[in-house]
């Protein structure tokens, strides 16, 4: 597939990384010559520099063939003109990031349809909804649904007192057969496990299940729920609106912000949530705003060291569900190792999202979600595909990947060694990140 990038920020960068890994023809385009440069020294990529909003230059980077064009620049309007003018030069498909909910709205997608512009990528609207699921699952580090929760995948950090650690996933997938172990996070390495591994406490574990098996895997996972009531929010940031515009009538919401010119705004775009003055990472203005009594935290400010910091803090004051966003990848895998629950990046929720474009062209019924050192998606199975040769015992696959389970007919299933699939078939394939396009094969 040929993909043309616009944007060689952070989205951007992470994007044409992650691309580039998956076997497609990547141009990125971007204003700043060392900035690719450094990209193009590293990643399978061609660059070039100039304006995304300069047809000679859409023209130059082969706007008129691409099969996928996606605006991520820092800039709004410039990502929307981008894309009608792709879209009007030939371009198959065009994704714009924005900043804006508005253009999100049912009653606007008339318009943006009418410029040239497919889809609409919001990672502060996806970030606020990872969150938002996170607080009503305040046991798990990940939930990803697939078919209206036909299979459901679990990420879940494994504590000393957990029934399952130290068990092997021969024997546990033979005792408890409605859960595959799709993924093992530990030490910063990242496992596709096979059935002489084992669980050990301090893993990140990765389960699939049906939705009717859930609060069996919580059990076995030593996990309860908590009931949240109160949130205290550390930045006033979009996300923070966001949720604030979602969720005040259903919590009681206090945000502390260090900007005083953004304190005397938050009002009246978060009415009902209680809007402080003052640094969060203040221990004692934590206290005297009642850490103590919240029962989430949420570090959303523009520093991922700040956020895990005080994320720690608000455990250490017995906060029962605490949420940071990290938007240095690098940190992620380190950030996982503390006791600091949910971890929230807006390049990884925005990848997931393009993934989506990539599987299947009805983005609705194929699922991508991007971790930062694997992936899991949803794969159509294709008339005389490899997949359906034999039962899936008799297939040689790559270690890299595992089947978790599959929708056929509405139905969510997992699979064994005797399944034989069939086309039409929706399967949920985990693999490291960068080898999707090898499962990918198997299924066409």
């Amino acid at each position: 597939m040929k993909i043309l990038i616009v944007g060689a920020g952070d989205v951007g960068s992470h994007l044409a990384r992650l691309l580039s890994n998956e076997d497609h023809d990547i141009m990125l385009v971007d204003q700043n010559q060392e900035r690719l440069d450094d990209l193009n020294s590293k990643y399978n990529l061609m660059t070039l520099v100039g304006s995304p909003t300069e047809f000679s230059v859409l023209r130059d980077a082969g706007a008129e063939s691409c099969d996928l064009f996606i605006a991520v620049t820092p800039y709004e309007t410039d990502n929307v003109v981008a894309c009608a003018m792709a879209h009007s030069l030939g371009a198959k498909r065009t994704v714009a990031r924005i900043e804006n909910y508005d253009l999100m709205a049912p009653e606007n997608k008339d318009f943006t349809h009418r410029m040239g512009v497919d889809n609409l990528i919001y990672p502060e609207y996806l970030a606020a909804e990872e969150i938002s699921v996170a607080l009503k699952r305040t046991w798990v580090r990940h939930w990803f649904e697939l078919h209206d929760g036909a299979l459901v995948v679990v990420g879940i950090k494994i504590r000393a007192n957990a029934p399952v650690v130290g068990s092997q996933l021969r024997d546990f997938t033979y005792s408890q057969r409605n859960f595959h172990v799709s993924i093992i996070k530990r030490n910063h390495e990242v496992i596709i496990p096979r059935g002489d591994d084992y669980m050990r406490a301090g893993d990140i574990v990765y389960f699939t299940t049906t939705r009717d098996h859930v609060d069996e895997l919580k059990e076995l996972c030593g996990k309860h729920n908590i009931n949240i009531r109160r949130l205290m929010i550390m930045g006033g940031s979009k996300i923070a609106v966001r949720l604030a515009k979602w969720l005040s009538g259903e919590y009681k919401i206090k945000i502390i912000d260090s900007s005083l010119e953004r304190c005397r705004v938050l009002p009246q775009k978060c009415p009902g949530c209680d809007v402080i003055y003052g640094d969060a990472r203040d221990i004692d203005l934590l206290q005297d705003e009642g850490i103590e009594d919240s029962d989430a935290f949420i570090a959303l400010s523009d520093n991922s060291e700040a956020n895990i910091l005080t994320c720690l803090t608000a455990r250490k004051y017995g906060v029962g569900k605490t949420i940071a966003e990290v938007e240095n990848i690098q940190y992620i895998s380190q950030a996982e190792e503390l006791n600091i629950g949910t971890i929230i990046n807006k390049k990884l929720l925005a990848s997931s999202k393009i993934f989506q474009l990539l599987l299947d062209a009805d983005s609705s019924t194929a699922k991508c979600l991007a971790l930062a050192d694997a992936e899991v998606a949803e794969l159509e199975v294709r008339m005389g595909s490899k997949i359906t040769k034999a039962p899936i015992k008799d297939i040689t696959l790559p270690r890299s990947m595992t089947l978790a389970g599959l929708i056929r007919d509405g139905v969510g299933s997992l699979i064994s060694g005797n399944t034989h699939l069939q086309e039409g078939d929706h399967v949920v394939v985990v693999c490291l990140s960068g080898t999707l396009h090898i499962a990918e094969k198997y299924f066409v």
